[in-house]
């Protein structure tokens, strides 16, 4: 066992330990919430026209707008997040520069930002590399189940197409009249704009409500302040055909919400063989070591919901909307954001009045530079391992006897070791939720990647350990470009030694720029 990842986990489970019980007992209340009749559309979605009734919370609302707005390790400007070579906004002193070859092979690879604030998040979806913007037919190739997180105008669409709507085409709901900006995630993602009731709109979360056996009109008006940010905040993959509707989002939580139970759960759920058996769940083949790989999305609740905080009964938005007055009236931010930006800290110190907001920041800095550090060193590691496995598929030396069962549990070991880290590099807290449950996480990754590397010299009577030998960023480079534009470049592919094991995509134009269609553009152009 790693003793680092051992004493600092020790360290912070005391500090946080310490956090919890010194006064939150009266943040969270389940008082009711005042009722409304707001005269507006039960089925409005435009944030635009709850403007009015409710300038407070509006106003609030729209500092999400606010793309400068930085902490230590997060932020709201959408810098390149494995980019530690240039400044803001394109790259950050505190980047992860292995994402792109920790996901060879995968649309994640061609760009993964830090995200903004959710005023953005129709504006950036439609903007990201991950959505095919080359193809001759105009298609995305990533399932319309993608949309699920950016708009609310989601439940207009699976009341029109139902089970059907998960497996068609991205693109097909790009353009702006399908959507707009105004219909990003604001108030009716969270409320029944006639009454302003918290409401689940997302179909994984009802789903998930059902399956337990859970009555949303009965939960508490706390649990409900976090469910409604769970709706997106979470870890979910895409079901596979004949698993159930193709494509459609389910929360992976029937074995726990711990990176062990996601690891287990995803041991199915997969591909059907023959038999009907399901086999692992994977959502991509690594293009360099050829493993089946799982990548998980931003599991914030699984990970806040049993850490010191989540424990202790305080919602979401007792930290993320803190409350403010206005005419002597109590009223909730809708700058859903980060405590650290508030020079104050006021939104921690509704607990700890007997701290410092000098202390708190530090303190959150403190376990934060930890993680972050821990993270960096774990994902050099699952780097490693991929190599290795890489090494070992090729490796035409001597081979052990049980060479095929050694490097059956070698590709296991390197999916598991992923899975860990990304636990933590997908999650938005880099630690603070829950330091314990992220560390020893972090630890775990660690220790499936060595033994992925362990596996794999010894199934290659360690004719490959030569050349593991050294420092990884010189074996393999992190790779700092890569995309959709640049994969129909061959010369450029061959620049680095897994990126030339990627295929040499068509050479095509641009269809698409935001939520334009170019081509369709330029056909319809008068002709001088």
């Amino acid at each position: 066992m790693n003793k680092r990842f051992v004493a600092v986990a020790v360290l912070l489970a005391g500090f946080t330990g310490v956090v919890a019980l010194t006064g939150c007992n009266d943040v969270s209340t389940d008082l009711k919430a005042p009722t409304y009749a707001t005269g507006i559309d039960k089925n409005e979605l435009s944030s635009k026209a709850f403007m009015q009734k409710f300038p407070s919370q509006y106003a609030s609302y729209m500092k999400n707008n606010e793309s400068e707005v930085m902490t230590e390790y997060k932020g709201s400007i959408a810098y390149h997040k494995n980019d530690n070579v240039n400044s803001l906004p394109n790259g950050f002193k505190n980047a992860q520069p292995y994402l792109k070859n920790l996901w060879m092979g995968y649309p994640f690879m061609y760009e993964y930002n830090e995200p903004r604030g959710h005023t953005h998040a129709v504006e950036d979806f439609v903007n990201i590399d991950r959505l095919d913007a080359f193809s001759a037919d105009g298609k995305g190739h990533m399932p319309a189940t993608c949309w699920n997180c950016k708009t609310p105008r989601m439940m207009q669409w699976i009341a029109k197409y139902g089970d059907d709507f998960w497996s068609k085409d991205v693109n097909e709901f790009r353009s702006k009249e399908m959507v707009t900006q105004e219909e990003a995630i604001s108030c009716s993602t969270c409320h029944d704009p006639a009454t302003m009731e918290l409401r689940p709109y997302s179909e994984p979360l009802q789903d998930w409500l059902k399956r337990s056996g859970q009555d949303w009109t009965k939960l508490s008006r706390n649990e409900k302040r976090t469910l409604v940010c769970a709706q997106c905040h979470v870890e979910y993959y895409f079901t596979e055909k004949g698993n159930g509707p193709n494509k459609r989002p389910v929360f992976p939580w029937d074995l726990g919400k711990n990176p062990d139970a996601f690891y287990e759960y995803y041991k199915t759920h997969g591909k059907k063989d023959a038999s009907g058996k399901e086999g692992p769940f994977a959502d991509w083949v690594h293009a360099v070591s050829k493993v089946p790989m799982i990548k998980m999305q931003h599991p914030d609740y699984e990970t806040f919901q049993d850490g010191p905080h989540g424990a202790a009964g305080v919602s979401c938005a007792d930290c993320h909307m803190q409350y403010m007055r206005e005419d002597g009236k109590k009223v909730s931010s809708h700058w859903m954001t980060s405590p650290l930006k508030d020079k104050e800290m006021r939104a921690c110190r509704q607990c700890h009045a007997d701290k410092t907001a000098e202390y708190l920041r530090s303190r959150v800095h403190y376990i934060q530079e930890k993680t972050f550090s821990k993270l960096l060193e774990a994902e050099r590691h699952s780097v490693k391992a991929h190599e290795a496995i890489r090494l070992a598929n090729a490796y035409t030396g001597e081979r052990a006897q049980n060479y095929d069962t050694l490097m059956q549990e070698a590709r296991e070991m390197v999916r598991k070791g992923q899975l860990y880290w990304d636990y933590v590099s997908a999650e938005n807290s880099i630690g603070f939720h829950n330091p314990t449950k992220q560390l020893n996480a972090l630890m775990t990754s660690y220790e499936s990647s060595q033994k992925a590397i362990d596996l794999a010299q010894q199934a290659t009577m360690f004719g490959i350990s030569p050349m593991l030998a050294g420092n990884i960023e010189k074996l393999v480079p992190p790779i700092l470009e890569m995309s959709r534009e640049l994969q129909q470049d061959e010369a450029f592919l061959m620049r680095h030694p897994w990126t030339k094991m990627l295929p040499v995509m068509p050479k095509h134009e641009r269809v698409w720029k935001g939520q334009d269609r170019l081509d369709k553009m330029a056909n319809a152009a008068p002709k001088m």
